[in-house]
């Protein structure tokens, strides 16, 4: 599909929301109170598993406003279809115990989601050159991802296909049973 990939900014903050509240999930509801916030939330002041979809996506908004998240948002037809969560490594507090020497040039891709109509049909791959792009713009040297060897399904492919990164230029420099560490140079 003729797909457009653009950065995540407050006047986009209506789309966004109305992709989670009405799209995002259709095939998945157990997630549907995400908001995509998991990434960013602070893993020592938040109890994840006793969060509701209203605080989460309370939250998102004050950190879309503030511009404390970041990603990448795929419209056809004007319509969002397609979300990425990317950024600084220094964005994620869920990241603070995996010691990075080169955390200042370092970013992340996180996830991955797609309306259900519309995949299998490029709209991951346009979002990961979107991200890799942007975070290049941004000055950083390395963009990193951990999909899930073994993901079946959609719910399971959050954090990416493997083979969508490996098809982007991404090598694995790691494996940690199911989690497979890739990366991919930016300069």
């Amino acid at each position: 599909p003729d797909i457009t990939c653009v950065p995540l900014s407050a006047n986009r903050l209506d789309d966004y929301l109305a992709f989670f509240d009405t799209k995002a999930f259709t095939d998945n509801p157990r997630w549907a109170g995400c908001y995509c916030y998991y990434p960013v939330h602070d893993t020592e002041r938040t109890a994840w598993a006793k969060r509701t979809a209203a605080e989460n996506r309370a939250e998102v908004t004050a950190c879309i406003r503030a511009g404390t998240t970041q990603g990448y948002l795929a419209y056809r037809d004007g319509e969002v279809v397609g979300w990425c969560h990317a950024g600084p490594f220094s964005m994620y507090p869920m990241l603070r115990d995996e010691p990075e020497p080169e955390s200042a040039t370092l970013g992340v891709i996180f996830c991955f989601v797609v309306a259900p109509e519309v995949r299998g049909r490029g709209v991951a791959a346009g979002l990961l050159t979107a991200a890799c792009d942007e975070l290049r713009a941004q000055g950083h040297h390395i963009a990193r991802a951990k999909p899930v060897k073994s993901a079946t399904g959609p719910a399971a492919n959050h954090l990416g296909p493997l083979a969508l990164y490996l098809k982007a230029g991404f090598r694995v420099v790691r494996e940690d049973g199911d989690d497979v560490f890739v990366e991919k140079a930016l300069t």
